[in-house]
């Protein structure tokens, strides 16, 4: 049995660093080294300095690359810092088309830097094919895709804006950081770029800041790759490592985060004082069927809506299970308030434009027992004022 005919689960642990040829240690060895000694004048050695190249960061880059099925996976400082790079595939004149609710620092990157730079860019409603064609010009170079989206997990035909991007020789760009590749695996749908906030479910203890990036074409690897080495975003070794550990038990964490998910959107779904609840594996979720073609499951993020920002700050307060904080995909549950948080780039009037409201609060799901944080959530509500009518 080859490895390609192995499970995900099981390639998370067995990969080509899961031994280290010199001396047979099961765990990826840190190197620290900043750069390499070179045994011979005309002819260096793979490795020279550590921003263009470095053995556990490379074993990373490896093992994203083929647990996304890619060509070359890149490992960078940050999320941001992999999205920003790739984004630096355009040139001036060039024009991207971005999903509308889009997390608040793509937002920025998009709105404040790549605009100086005199690239230009529009917000479509992704789930919306016929919207995207439209808004398709001439020098459309990248269509950007969340899917779930960040924080409403609004859901887009990954296939069918790939067969428009390829009819108008655009590149595609995906953000996978809410499924991972145990729940979706965009490059086999045709997508060229595919991006992971790497601090979130991969890594999964709130304990390390990392960006990957994963391409299908060995030369836009180059390309990505070169851009890369240029700007120097990368990661370091240590990072790297800690990446490399938490992906070991990324299988067993998603999946009980997720069934955890499911029971509370359900409950979230059925409750009086909660007006909306956006979550993929809800049946009436816009979306729901074609999430179930493109996916393998609906992930541990969900977002819900109460009445405003004053049951907003009561729910907070009194909620004691979840941490309250930027990010998500931990072993600790984590409630985050997208208004003053991930969209807090976004102006007011862009995020209400988009549903972002000042009522909704977004939960990533984490280890606990989905019972205890309903029960948690339970004695919140209650402190909460009653409501007549839910909308």
């Amino acid at each position: 049995m080859s490895n390609h005919d192995w499970s995900f689960q099981t390639k998370l642990l067995h990969n080509e660093s899961k031994v280290d040829k010199g001396t047979g240690a099961v765990s990826v060895p840190l190197h620290h080294s900043s750069t390499f000694h070179q045994f011979d004048v005309e002819e260096f050695g793979k490795y020279d300095y550590a921003r263009s190249g470095n053995p556990t960061r490379e074993a990373l880059e490896q093992a994203i690359a083929e647990l996304e099925g890619g060509a070359r996976g890149l490992a960078f400082s940050s999320g941001m810092a992999a999205i920003s790079t790739s984004f630096l595939l355009l040139s001036q004149g060039d024009h991207v088309l971005v999903t509308e609710d889009v997390y608040g620092g793509t937002f920025r990157i998009i709105t404040d830097v790549l605009t100086r730079f005199g690239i230009e860019h529009t917000f479509v409603d992704m789930t919306d094919l016929h919207q995207v064609a439209s808004e398709i010009r001439p020098n459309t170079k990248v269509i950007y895709m969340e899917t779930p989206s960040n924080p409403l997990l609004k859901v887009t035909d990954i296939k069918g804006i790939v067969n428009l991007a390829k009819a108008n020789n655009c590149l595609t760009f995906l953000d996978n950081t809410f499924l991972t590749p145990e729940l979706q695996q965009p490059l086999e749908l045709g997508v060229d770029v595919v991006l992971h906030s790497a601090t979130k479910f991969l890594a999964g203890h709130s304990d390390v800041l990392a960006g990957l990036a994963v391409v299908k074409d060995e030369e836009l690897g180059n390309r990505l790759y070169k851009l890369q080495n240029a700007f120097g975003a990368v990661l370091g070794a240590q990072d790297s490592w800690l990446v490399l550990r938490g992906l070991k038990t990324l299988h067993v964490r998603l999946k009980q985060s997720q069934e955890s998910a499911e029971k509370i959107a359900a409950y979230l779904a059925d409750h009086p004082k909660v007006e909306a609840v956006y979550y993929p594996g809800l049946s009436y979720h816009p979306g729901h069927d074609t999430h179930r073609y493109q996916a393998k499951g609906p992930g541990a993020v969900l977002s819900f809506k109460v009445a405003d920002f004053e049951a907003v700050k009561l729910l907070v307060e009194h909620v004691k299970l979840p941490v309250f904080a930027v990010s998500l995909g931990a072993v600790e549950s984590i409630l985050s308030y997208p208004a003053k948080m991930s969209h807090a780039a976004m102006p007011a009037e862009e995020r209400e434009k988009r549903g972002i409201s000042d009522g909704l609060l977004r939960l990533s799901v984490g280890l606990e027992k989905a019972e205890d944080l309903i029960a948690d959530f339970e004695a919140a509500f209650a402190k909460l004022p009653a409501v007549t009518v839910k909308s």
